[in-house]
């Protein structure tokens, strides 16, 4: 072989080893779960609030993280929360296996309360109604444009979950911001410190115009591929590089969180983008 020949099959071997090394961290990524903690304060927080924990799951999409979904379970143990927010797509639509999703909350209501509220993937499958039902016969609190108070040593705060903009508009931006801000019209009270459970995160001008405290959503699968400086590429009714991908954002008084997710959908893998559980801890400053 000559000189030349040899360098080629050096480099070939060395790019094939490049290639198998990325396909084999990208395919651990994907199910290599991480519990990401947030700490929210307020003085607006009740002091019976303070440390007062919620673990979020978004975006499952029929994912298993371990078998029957072990990981994701010993992750919620593990953060000891006092509430499970679900944010919405605890389904996927185009792969729909509700069974996934119900193995999974019924484990996950021993750990702590459940509150779930639907994603744009619910309202596109007929069973939803039947899916719902069967998630409330589990114990789980299904939020439909509602708020409920929880209670702590005779202390309040409000918890608001609405439903996906999808079931009631074709998603035309407009028309969903108006929908939503009727809704949280509705919902609102600025006398209480206020959580809200919406599973959509490009609607966080409304959301903050209606002066919400704290806002747990998702959807946006952390942008699928995280460029340098934790950068998100791509998110739904976003397009590329948007500007809510994950993590933590504020507007005036109000905050918001977006978890990256858990499970994949139209896109069936992520990059340097792993699927996390969120950890929210509330700090009182009264």
């Amino acid at each position: 072989m000559s000189l030349k020949n040899k360098k080629r099959t050096i480099v070939i071997f060395a790019l094939a080893i490049i290639l198998i090394a990325l396909t084999a961290w990208a395919v651990w990524a994907n199910t290599a779960l991480v519990l990401n903690t947030f700490t929210i304060s307020s003085d607006r927080l009740p002091k019976a609030f303070d440390g007062f924990k919620i673990a979020q799951v978004s975006d499952l999409h029929n994912a298993q993280i371990g078998k029957d979904n072990k990981k994701l379970i010993s992750t919620l143990e593990s953060a000891k929360p006092d509430i499970i927010a679900i944010t919405g797509d605890i389904i996927d639509s185009r792969n729909t296996d509700t069974q996934v999703t119900l193995d999974f909350v019924k484990k996950a209501v021993e750990i702590a309360p459940c509150y779930y509220v639907t994603g744009n993937h619910e309202s596109r499958i007929e069973e939803y109604e039947s899916f719902k039902t069967e998630m409330e016969n589990l114990g789980v609190e299904v939020l439909e444009d509602e708020k409920i108070k929880l209670e702590q040593s005779s202390s309040y705060i409000s918890l608001i979950g609405v439903n996906d903009p999808s079931f009631t508009t074709a998603y035309l931006f407009g028309d969903s911001v108006t929908v939503m801000a009727q809704k949280l019209s509705a919902l609102t009270d600025e006398d209480s410190y206020t959580v809200l459970l919406s599973h959509r995160p490009e609607l966080f001008e409304c959301y903050s115009k209606a002066k919400v405290d704290l806002v747990l959503s998702g959807h946006a699968h952390g942008g699928q591929v995280v460029l340098p400086f934790d950068i998100g590429l791509v998110a739904p009714n976003q397009g590329f590089f948007p500007k809510y991908d994950f993590g933590l954002f504020t507007q005036e008084s109000t905050n918001m969180i977006v978890s990256r997710g858990i499970g994949n959908s139209i896109i069936p893998i992520r990059i340097n983008n792993r699927p996390e559980v969120v950890l929210v801890q509330l700090e009182s400053k009264q």
